[in-house]
């Protein structure tokens, strides 16, 4: 995946593009056990809100969720790796990693 995508899916199919016109809330990293969670109201508006106590300098993180409609390959499998490094980490920002 060259770049940076800042893609964010709606619960009712719309998606957001943090790239054109986004706030900082574009730069959040995944991670298997995150800080921080994505909360949609019923206006479709998207909040991040934390899940731990955090303080000045933490890393701001939450769980990507990805989903991919097509065949797992391994070029995709390598493609969404996660490298996170946290104790639980599934090594994919899949929501379901192995497709």
């Amino acid at each position: 995946m060259p770049g940076h995508t800042f893609i964010f899916g709606l619960a009712d199919g719309r998606v957001i593009d943090g790239s054109v016109g986004g706030n900082s809330a574009r730069w959040l990293n995944h991670s298997c056990q995150p800080n921080c969670d994505a909360i949609e109201d019923h206006r479709g508006r998207v909040f991040i809100e934390t899940l731990e106590d955090v303080v000045p300098g933490d890393e701001l993180s939450i769980a990507y969720g990805l989903t991919i409609d097509e065949a797992m390959t391994p070029e995709l499998v390598a493609d969404y790796a996660c490298h996170c490094g946290t104790k639980r980490c599934t090594g994919s920002m899949l929501a379901s990693a192995g497709g």
